[in-house]
This record gives C-alpha cells, sequence and structure tokens, in this order.
C-alpha cells in the first residue's frame, strides 16, 4: 500500500527504459525458489530493478504507439476492485458490480447515441472486443442464411483497418475483402459498394469502420458506410478502440456523424479516457443478438443461464472476468462527466498546437491535417536509423518515448497525445531535438 501510495504521488513520474535480459539476470537473478524470497526482498526487487526496466506509460511524453494515462480515482479503484475478490461475469455472483459496469457502459451507448436497450461488456482490449462482435454478427448472418449458407464467410474493411482486424478473420477461419480508400485515407460508402460488387463475395456478412487510426488518427465516413450497409444487410461494426473517446468532446464530435448506425463498436477506456489496463468497452445495439452468439451451455452454468439477467459473459468470448470496468466507472463518478470532455477536449489542444509548430517549422513536414490527437510527421533529410538514433537518444535521456512507424512506404514518427497532463513545453521539447 505505501509503494503504491508513493507511486501515485509522484510530482514527475519517471519515464524509465527497457534493460537487456542479460542486464536482469545480473542484477535480479532467480526469483522463484523452493523457500521463497519473502514480501520485502520481492518488492525491493521489484521497485528498484524490475519496475525501473519499464517505461511509465502515463509519462506526459510517452507518446508513441497510443499511451495510457489513469486518473488517480482510477487506479485507485483498481486496488480496490483487487481487493475485493470480485468475479463480474454473472449477474448472480457480481450484481452490483454489473450494475456500476453498466452505467459507464449506458454513458458511452449515449454519446454514440445508440437506443437505450443498447449494451454490451467490458472486455480485456480491442482485439478481444473486435473478435467478439464479429462472432456475434456471423451467428445473425447464419440465422439470417439459414437456407442459403455461402461456401466462405467474409468481412469487408480497409488496408488501415486496424491489425486485430485481420487476426480475427484468421481466427475463425473467414475472408477479407478489402476496400481501397481515397487519397484523404477514408473508407466510404461508395467504395465500399464499388469493391463489394467487384469482388464478387457472397459471403460478406460484417463491414468495419474505423473511428481513429492507429498510424493517423483518420475517422472513416461512417455516414455513408452506415448507410451501404443498411441497404445491404451487413452488419455495421466501427473498431473505435482509440478514436471514439473523441465523442466526448463537442470540438470533433461531428467527425463521427453516422456512429448511431453502428450494430456494434468498440472504444477502449484505457487509451484515450483515462482508465487503467485492461478496459474495451464492447457495445451492441441489440445485445440479444450477443448474448445467442456468446452464451456457453453447460449443466453448471444452467443456474446463472436459464433466466433473463444480465451476464457479461455472455456478450463476448470468455467465462471468466474481473471487473474491468470499476475503475473506470468509479472516475467517472468520482470526476463526472464533464471532467472527461474538458480532458479530452486538453489533449486535442495540444495536438492542434503540435500541427501548428510542424508546419512552422523549415525542417519538419506535417504528413497529415490531425483529425483527433495524433500527429504524424516527417523529418526532412532523416532515414529509418536517424529516427531511431533519435528515439534511442530521447529515452537515454529520460527525455520522452516516440518511435517511428511507417506511412506510404516511408519511414517517419508520430505523436500520441492522450494524457491531459501533455503540455505544450512538452510538445516543444521534442520537436526542438529534431533540430
Amino acid at each position: 500500500m505505501s509503494y503504491s501510495r508513493e507511486r501515485m504521488s509522484y510530482q514527475e513520474v519517471p519515464l524509465d527504459g527497457p534493460r537487456s535480459a542479460a542486464e536482469l539476470q545480473s542484477l535480479v537473478g532467480q526469483t522463484i525458489t523452493p523457500d521463497g524470497l519473502g514480501g520485502e526482498k520481492a518488492l525491493r526487487l521489484f521497485g528498484d530493478v524490475l519496475a525501473p526496466a519499464c517505461i511509465s506509460i502515463d509519462h506526459p511524453r510517452y507518446l508513441s504507439f497510443i499511451p495510457c494515462a489513469p486518473t488517480k480515482a482510477a487506479t485507485l479503484f483498481d486496488l480496490v476492485v483487487s481487493a475485493s475478490s470480485l468475479y463480474a461475469g454473472t449477474w448472480m455472483e457480481g450484481s452490483g458490480a454489473v450494475y456500476a459496469e453498466n452505467q459507464a457502459l449506458a454513458w458511452l451507448a449515449g454519446l454514440a447515441g445508440l437506443p437505450a436497450e443498447a449494451g454490451g461488456v467490458f472486455v480485456p482490449g480491442g482485439t478481444t472486443g473486435n473478435l467478439s462482435a464479429l462472432v456475434a454478427a456471423r451467428y445473425k448472418a447464419r440465422q439470417d442464411r439459414a437456407g442459403n449458407r455461402p461456401a466462405r464467410w467474409a468481412v469487408a474493411g480497409t488496408e488501415h483497418a486496424h491489425s486485430s482486424i485481420v487476426s480475427a478473420c484468421d481466427v475463425m477461419d473467414i475472408d477479407f475483402v478489402g476496400v481501397p480508400v481515397g487519397p484523404d485515407g477514408r473508407l466510404t460508402g461508395p467504395a465500399l459498394r464499388a469493391a463489394l460488387e467487384q469482388s464478387g463475395h457472397d459471403g460478406v456478412f460484417a463491414v468495419v469502420a474505423t473511428a481513429g487510426t492507429t498510424n493517423l488518427g483518420i475517422v472513416d465516413d461512417l455516414d455513408s458506410v452506415g448507410t451501404v450497409c443498411r441497404e445491404l444487410g451487413l452488419w455495421f461494426h466501427v473498431d473505435g478502440a482509440y478514436g471514439l473517446a473523441g465523442l466526448a468532446a463537442p470540438s470533433v464530435r461531428p467527425r463521427f456523424a453516422g456512429i448511431e448506425r453502428a450494430d456494434s463498436f468498440v472504444v477502449d477506456p484505457h487509451k484515450w479516457l483515462f482508465a487503467p489496463f485492461d478496459c474495451c468497452a464492447l457495445i451492441y445495439r441489440n445485445p440479444a443478438v450477443a448474448r445467442a452468439a456468446h452464451t456457453q451451455r453447460a449443466g453448471y452454468l444452467d443456474v446463472v443461464t436459464d433466466n433473463d439477467e444480465i451476464n457479461p459473459s455472455d456478450y463476448a468470448i470468455g467465462l471468466t472476468r474481473r471487473a474491468r470496468g470499476l475503475p473506470f466507472w468509479f472516475s467517472l463518478a468520482t470526476h463526472g462527466t464533464q471532467a472527461y470532455t474538458d480532458a479530452v477536449e486538453r489533449t486535442l489542444t495540444v495536438a492542434r498546437y503540435a500541427a501548428e509548430r510542424i508546419r512552422a517549422a523549415e525542417h519538419l513536414d506535417l504528413l497529415h491535417e490531425p483529425e483527433l490527437s495524433v500527429v504524424c510527421f516527417r523529418r526532412r533529410g532523416w532515414s529509418a536509423p536517424d529516427y531511431r538514433a533519435w528515439s534511442d537518444r530521447l529515452l537515454a535521456d529520460n527525455q520522452g518515448f516516440v518511435v517511428s512507424t511507417a506511412h506510404d512506404g516511408e519511414t517517419v514518427t508520430r505523436l500520441a497525445i492522450v494524457n491531459p497532463e501533455t503540455s505544450e513545453a512538452d510538445i516543444d521539447l521534442i520537436l526542438d531535438s529534431t533540430a
């Protein structure tokens, strides 16, 4: 408890960084022994060596991938959840936890404009959420096309779709139909219709649109894609693991027009809604379909499945689950939704500042006008090794964590700004280091 309290009270979070396996072996050695090390020694090894060998993802200059910046309230409640020994897979065993989680899910569904009966479950991450949604979508397609099933089922999406979508298709042993995008990188309804007609694949049952791509933060044309899905009778899923948190921000809410048409969507509170890992909200327009697709049947489960109670484990892959949505709920209940709006808007303000700084710098090129809080840019004259050396130097000097990415076959870099404590001064420090 003392260690946790001290970590949460840091005025400046340490960035830290990785060590080699050989270094850790030398410093830590064998920790699993017949007689045990004792709690104090084990904690000392963690605090002195193991934890500093991990990059602090809540550091304000951790700007790679999609960071995680949980509120202190959410982090504190994560301790409470673990200490409370809750099982939150069924209403019978965890009704209080499920009730609270459902209020948090209802807030997200309401932001998206889904009907009051919409609902779902908190799962570990977007990969599990996307897979579970597509399993539910295929279940519905099997019911709808019971007398006319295709030789192969398929999902349609773009090359900018998250890697978990193609992975889900591999797991489900179905095909992925690629849809071309225009110069702006967006999936549109007309392009979707043309690609489906050209492919000739009669097994497409779902379309995945992205609300905030990982690389550039691009939001697909959800409205036109949703229109085509409705016309063709296709399940419309939106992967908003990163970007749909923007629903809470009035300045970018119009970018998500059409999200109210979705049959399902995911958004990760552990990305841009200030919850700790691991927390992805998977929400269905009609949860009954998901329940029919996912409910596990066994004699020992009859006592919880043969009733009308809300069992979170019925809405996604997996039976055993912790109450991973409770830290998010507690933070929402503690701070109020306006604080969330203010925090998301703050990150957007800093992202716009970063874009302005890049535009004004003679040695930098802004590669895409930021739609959300991802800012991608080129340092003129640099090749892949230059970006790597720059990134390594930043981390070694405890200045920041910014890694390269690939865009149109070129090595570039990006800033993912989801921490409200990331300031304009932090952006200045990172960009000035490229000179």
